[in-house]
Formats: C-alpha cells, structure tokens, sequence
C-alpha cells in the first residue's frame, strides 16, 4: 500500500472507488468587483465536482495572474492569497482528472503566455481525440513570441485541456475569437470551456452538450458556471444555459455569442442521478425534484414491505424520500454521514481501512434495531460499498434490507468526463440483479428502470447520453488504444512505439479504460 503524501486521496479505499465526478468550472466578468473571490465561492460550490486540486485565473486588463495548487478550494486559497488577485475577469476552476495524472502540472486553469497575449483556460467533461490534438500541436510552428517564464522548472502537462490551450494561443494572424471559431470544430468529446485573454471571458459547450453550463447575470457583469446553483451563491440570477454548440464571449463592448457547431443535444443522464447538486437546475427541471420522483417510480415499480426507508446520504436521500412519500413507508435516519470525509489528507493505515464504510458513515441503533429496511442509493459500481453497508446495518440489528438503486445497473465506462471503473470491475456487467442481490448480501435488490429514469427527467431519451447504462455512446470514439485517463504519459514514455493496451491497464492507474470496451 503506497503510504500517504499528506495531500488528497481518491477515497477512503483507493480499491473501493465511487463513480468519480467530472470538473468545475466558473467564469466572471465584472469591473468594479472582487472577481477573485467571487469565482472563490463559484468553485467552493462546484467543489462536489473536483476533490483534487483548485485553481484561480484574474486579468486586471494588463496580464493575468494564476494561482493553483493541489487540495480542496477552501484549502488552496485564503485570504492574503486572493486580495493579491486584483483585477475584472476571472476563471476558476475545480479538477477531478479524467485525462492526465492527478498533479500540480495537470491542476487548472492552464496557462500560456505569447507575446500578442496570454490565454488561461479551465475544461470540464473529457475529449475523445485526444491523440489527433496532441498531433495537432506537435505540428505548430515554433513560436517564437512565446514568452519564457523561469519562475518554476515546470514538468509538461499531461491533460487533454493543455492541447487545447496550446491550440488556441497560436493566433498570430486572427483574433482569439476567431481562432476559437476555427478549432472548436474539430474537438471532439464532451467539453465545456471557460477561458480568457487579459481583456475578454470566453465560454463553450461541445455540439452535444454533455456537461451542463450555464450563463448569470449580475448586476455589473457575467457570470458562467457549470451548475446554477455557483450562479446562486455569487447572487447571479439565471439566464440561460448556454446551448451546446454555442460560444460566448464577454468584453467591455458587452456580450456576444455565436455558433461553431449545429446542436446535437446528448446531455449525461447520470448528472441527475448523481453528479449535480441537488439545488441546481438542468434541462429547467430541479435535479432535487427529479430525484424525488425517481423514488415515488422505485417505490411504485418495485415496493417492499418495510417498516423504514432510508437513504445513504446525501446522494441516495431525495429519492429515499419519494420512495417514502409513494409507498407510505415512514422514512427515517438511520445512517449519520461524516461531512468531512469525502476526501482524506492520509491515507487510513490498515486497521481503519479494515473499517471500512465506518469512515464515512455510522448506523443509528436505536432507529435500525428490529426493522425491515428499505435502503435507497444512487448507484452500484462494484458492489464493496453496499456489501459493507449490508453488513453493518445487520451488525445493527436490521431484521431485513431491501436495497433501491435509483438508477440502472452501471455497465459501461464512460469516456466523457465521469472516470467510472473498467467494464471488466463493473458489477452488473457481468451478474445478474438476483446475483448482485445475493453478493451485497440484501434481502432484495432493484434498479429503477432505464426508461422510467429517462420519464423523471421529462427530457426526451433522444437528447439524453445514457452510454453508462446502455452501452451506445452517441459521440464517436477511437480505438481502444487511443483511449485512457494516461493517455499523454504513456505517449510521453513510449513515444515511438504503439500502445500496449493490456500493458497499460495493467501499469498505469486509471489506464484500464483503454480496453474497457474489449474485455468482458
């Protein structure tokens, strides 16, 4: 076991991961205000989007400064740190790696500095041509305009949204704008990016519109935002999202927006279930409201005869309620949830890993002991968690445990922007419900259906990315070998030779993706 540096970890168990989130991002424009802290606070309320590192851009007009370091918001930045940020426009940004190792060099927003102006940018989903960009770049004239900055012996960065930014500061005969207009075409994947020169916010969402983002008003200025719910707390009101397919741009001439791409809309039917906050609005639904009526669709499909239902909080607590309120089960606490344990600064040693789910969460006797419980949560992936669940509340005293899932079975990877396990880990690829019932150790086990999933969200299955649960991914992906959150490092170890896939998902973490869709 790798013992810890003192920074963060992916999860109590690094054998036992959760479908991880995909990145925050944020964009201000206002003269007059604090940029710095607002885009503080629009990146503490991404923070459920990114556990990994944390990272502020600011233009005063002249230059940008850019501060980032790895850890939670609250973590990298205090006071001192964004006083110093002075200036108009901002971006921030909040990571969890989906392509590129987890390091201070991958932390964003990415930055290149030219002689005819830099270029700060912040990415959230993951691009599926990866290998085409990086070739793209490599092919760039050597620019001679480019500035040589000395303060920190950098290591090359190793992420997909640094192609991108090398891309877009190559500009010598156009403007930004234009050069954007130009190559956001030929990105591929998911992507929604916010970036900025020293005088104008830039924003863009791929043709089909994967990941959420969303336009504020304020009262001096925009805002752009991965959820609503960062517009809410810099007390930006809601215009709009922003169409797949769109770019905006903010200067002092105002706003502006123009078309890149036709809209294609595939947006991820997981972010209802489980990556956004609860009080942000997508496709003008509340993911809370859809989550709820997710529970009263369990509770009406696949009822049990109970005397609690409970949730495992947070994520699995709305559709324990609609559960509840359909079935007319009484719904109870009946687990206490550690807040500050999402992310740990050292690693547990053996004993507490032995511990398990205790970390995170701790039943309550008195409200378990003698009950048939209904245990409602958001998703499955291998099954560790909910077998120690399982046990735990039977330690308890639980007579029964009935189990609903509020999404269905987990059985695909995904290559935009949620860093799943590997098909071959993947519980339901290769069990079936009664099988995994059996495994976790529940009295019963059900999964909301795909389509009455699909009926919750009121958004029509057409312009919904449901790949996760039903394998048809609607942007076109690459090779297998030219897949992989470790793409870029192992073409930087082994530049002039192919891709050994079984080599990689066997030597790299997080590599395993690559044969994801070959194994069984």
């Amino acid at each position: 076991m790798a013992r810890g540096d003192g920074l963060l970890t992916n999860e109590i168990d690094p054998n036992d991961r959760g479908p991880q989130d995909a990145c925050g991002v944020f964009g201000v424009w206002a003269p007059g205000e604090e940029v710095a802290k607002l885009a503080y606070y629009g990146i503490y309320a991404l923070q459920h989007r990114g556990q990994e590192s944390a990272g502020i851009a600011v233009s005063n007009g002249r230059q940008i400064l850019v501060y980032k370091d790895m850890g939670l918001v609250s973590q990298v930045f205090d006071e001192s740190t964004l006083s110093s940020l002075k200036g108009h426009l901002a971006i921030g940004h909040a990571r969890y790696s989906t392509t590129g190792a987890s390091t201070w060099h991958n932390a964003q927003p990415t930055f290149r500095p030219t002689a005819h102006g830099s270029i700060a940018l912040g990415h959230n989903g993951n691009l599926t041509n990866t290998s085409d960009l990086a070739k793209m770049v490599a092919d760039l004239p050597s620019d001679d305009g480019e500035l040589d900055i000395h303060a920190r012996n950098l290591e090359t960065s190793t992420n997909d949204t640094s192609l991108v930014t090398a891309l877009l500061a190559h500009h010598p005969d156009q403007s930004l704008e234009d050069r954007a207009a130009e190559l956001l075409p030929q990105v591929k994947g998911a992507y929604c990016f916010v970036w900025m020169d020293e005088g104008t916010l830039y924003a863009a969402r791929d043709p089909q519109g994967v990941r959420p983002l969303v336009l504020g008003r304020l009262e001096r200025g925009w805002v752009v935002a991965s959820e609503t719910a960062a517009l809410d707390i810099v007390g930006a009101s809601y215009v709009r999202e922003v169409e797949p397919g769109e770019m905006i741009a903010v200067d002092e001439d105002g706003l502006r927006t123009r078309r890149f791409a036709e809209a294609d809309p595939k947006g991820c039917l997981f972010e209802f279930v489980y990556l956004a906050r609860p009080d942000t609005r997508i496709s003008n639904q509340r993911v809370h409201s859809v989550r709820v009526e997710i529970g009263r669709k369990l509770a009406r499909s696949y009822p049990a005869d109970a005397d609690l239902v409970i949730p495992v909080p947070e994520s699995g607590t709305p559709s324990a309620i609609g559960f509840a309120e359909a079935s007319g089960i009484p719904y109870g606490v009946g687990l206490v949830k550690n807040s500050y344990v999402g992310r740990t600064f050292i690693q547990p040693s053996q004993t507490i890993r032995q511990l398990g789910i205790r970390l995170k969460l701790n039943p309550l006797r008195d409200v378990i002991e003698g009950k048939r419980l209904v245990v409602v949560d958001d998703s499955i992936v291998r099954g560790n968690t909910q077998r120690a669940l399982i046990r735990m509340l039977r330690e308890a005293g639980a007579r029964e445990v009935h189990v609903r899932i509020s999404s269905p079975p987990v059985k695909w990877p995904c290559f935009y922007g949620i860093d799943f396990a590997t098909r071959a880990e993947l519980i339901a690829n290769g069990l079936s419900t009664d099988e995994i019932c059996a495994s976790i150790g529940a009295d019963s086990l059900a999964y909301i259906s795909l389509d009455e999933l699909v009926e919750a969200t009121t958004v029509p299955s057409k312009s919904l990315c449901r790949a996760c649960f039903d394998g048809n991914y609607p942007i076109e992906l690459p090779e297998p070998e030219l897949l992989g959150k470790n793409l870029l490092e192992v073409a930087a170890v082994i530049p002039d030779r192919a891709l050994d896939v079984d080599g990689l998902a066997a030597s790299l973490a997080g590599g395993g993706a690559t044969d994801a869709l070959d194994r069984p």
